[in-house]
Formats: structure tokens, sequence, C-alpha cells
């Protein structure tokens, strides 16, 4: 391994990161009582452009007034290249409370543009002795986002978390698809005169995480659009954590359970995780480096991975 320590993420639970309208109030108490363990207030495509202004002061008004409990509370700014964003900035950081916790920048293609966000809002946060730092979210919905996809993830410390945006990704690069996320019925294969579909994301989410690993923040899965379809967002969900990222994005409330369930260690794998950690101990006091567990070998990797299943297990429970 190199001298340069991977650095820890954010220790806080992201399974699920429940999206709302800013221009639907009624539905912040609900988000609120939910499941979820991040909430995104959404100023941005949710939202006409006519209702902006409207959507903007709900949000503020709501970030006081809701009691979000442990969650952490999210707003998704407008867009770099809209007349909109930095009022969304000035804004919430000048009129919302200390219970907003992060700032999610959509269509990052670089990392100037996470700096634009930073300089501004860390002008407001001296000017008006806000004390609690604001952190960011950034989603890769372009070409350009994955192609800068680790300088953006170098970008700035106040950086914990980075979503796929699938529909924009897929526009952005030309892909033949209507779908959000899930497989594709013209992305598949041939072997003898059988299909096999394939992932059409993978490639992507794996170059997220691994320039989120490399850096310290959390990746995520982004939306599911077929949220009729329990079985191909679990399918789906299932894919980016074997791939390491921690939670999803929920476009519907019935798809924060199936977030929680992906995304929590089960019990049976909690079990395992303290199997292998406590015969790697056993092997260590014989001065051995490996052992054998239930048929297959297991080494000093393998406590880094056990490791990986009960901290987020433990995270989860606190």
């Amino acid at each position: 391994m190199s001298f340069r320590i991977q650095p820890t993420p954010p220790a806080r639970p992201n399974r699920c990161q429940l999206f709302g309208p800013g221009s639907r109030p009624a539905l912040f108490e609900k988000m609120a009582a939910s499941a979820a363990d991040v909430i995104n207030l959404d100023l941005e495509d949710s939202v006409a452009p006519n209702d902006k202004d409207s959507a903007r002061a709900n949000v503020i008004a709501a970030i006081g007034a809701v009691d979000w409990g442990k969650k952490t509370v999210s707003v998704r700014i407008n867009g770099l290249d809209t007349p909109y964003w930095y009022r969304d900035v000035v804004d919430l950081l000048e009129q919302a409370g200390d219970r907003l916790d992060q700032i999610m920048i959509p269509k990052v293609g670089c990392a100037a543009d996470v700096y634009a966000v930073d300089a501004l809002v860390t002008a407001i946060e001296r000017a008006k002795g806000r004390t609690k730092p604001i952190a960011f979210e950034v989603i890769i919905e372009s070409a350009a986002g994955i192609s800068h996809v680790e300088e953006i993830a170098a970008s700035s410390p106040r950086l914990q978390a980075m979503s796929l945006g699938a529909a924009d990704f897929a526009a952005s690069m030309g892909m033949q698809t209507t779908g959000i996320g899930g497989t594709q019925q013209d992305y598949y294969m041939l072997q003898g005169g059988a299909r096999h579909w394939s992932d059409p994301w993978h490639w992507v989410q794996a170059a997220i995480v691994a320039a989120c690993r490399t850096h310290g923040i959390l990746p995520v899965d982004g939306p599911f659009g077929d949220f009729s379809d329990d079985e191909g967002f679990r399918a789906q969900a299932r894919r980016s954590a074997v791939l390491g990222m921690v939670g999803k994005w929920a476009i519907h409330p019935k798809q924060i359970a199936l977030c929680n369930e992906v995304f929590t260690p089960s019990a049976a794998a909690m079990a395992e995780a303290r199997e292998i950690l406590a015969a790697m101990a056993d092997a260590k006091a014989r001065g051995e480096g490996a052992t054998v567990y239930k048929g297959r070998l297991v080494d000093i990797a393998s406590i880094k991975q056990a490791e990986v299943i009960v901290r987020q297990s433990e995270m989860i429970a606190g």
C-alpha cells in the first residue's frame, strides 16, 4: 500500500437519501418522519422555473421549523449554468439556521465548479459568523464530470459525498436510453442464442467509488426511475453495495425501506464478519498470517473487509 493512507470517510449513516421538491412544503414533515438517513430538499430539477423563488423560501423556513431529528439535512441547489444557483447559496447561508448540514451541487463537471460554490459559501459564513461549516455533496451527471471525477473528489475539504445522476449522465454521454438506472433492454450479449444483460452503469459507478475512497468521501448511487419495480431497485442497489457504494437515492417513499434493507448489513453478514475477525485473532495468536474459515482462505485483507461490515453496522445502530 502507498504510504499515503486512504482517508476515512465521514462517519454518518447514508443508506437512503430521500428527495422532495422545495415547491411542495406539505411533504416536509412526512420526509422528516421517514426512515431516510439524508433528506434532500430540492430546488433544481423537480421545481419549475416560475416556482424557484417560492421553493427556496419554503426550504429556508422548513430548515428551522421542522424537527429533522438526527437526519442529515441537505439542499440541492440549481446548476451553475443557471441564473438561480447564486441566490440559492446566498439566501440559504444568510437566512437558514444552523440545522442546514449540506449543500448538494448538481452537474459538477470539474473541480473549479466546486471551488466557485466553496468560495461563495466561505465568504458568507465569515460575514455572518456561522460557526458550523456547510458540507458539500456533488452529483456526477456528465461526460465532463466522470472524466474529471478524481480532481472533483479532491476539490474541497467540505466535500463529504458524491452521487451518480444517471439520467443526465446518460443524456450527456449520448446513450440511447430513456431509463433512469437499472439494466437496459438493448445492452446485452448473446451466448448460444440466449441474451445476457449487463450493467451499463458499472464502469461509472466503479470510477466514482475509486475516486471517493481515494479521497475519503462517501460514494452514493443515484435514482432508480421505475418506482413500481421493487426487484429491479433491489438488484441495482445490491450491485452498487457490492461495488462499495454506501447508499442510494429514494425518489418515492416506498424506496426508503428498500434502500435501508440493502445497505444495512444483515445479521448473517455481521455474524460472519465477527467470526472472521475472531478466526484471524486466533491465527495471529498462533503466529500465523492466514487461516481457513468455512473452507476458504482468510488473511489480513479479510480483516479489513470484515471491519468494513462491522463499522457500518455499528454506525447505523448508533
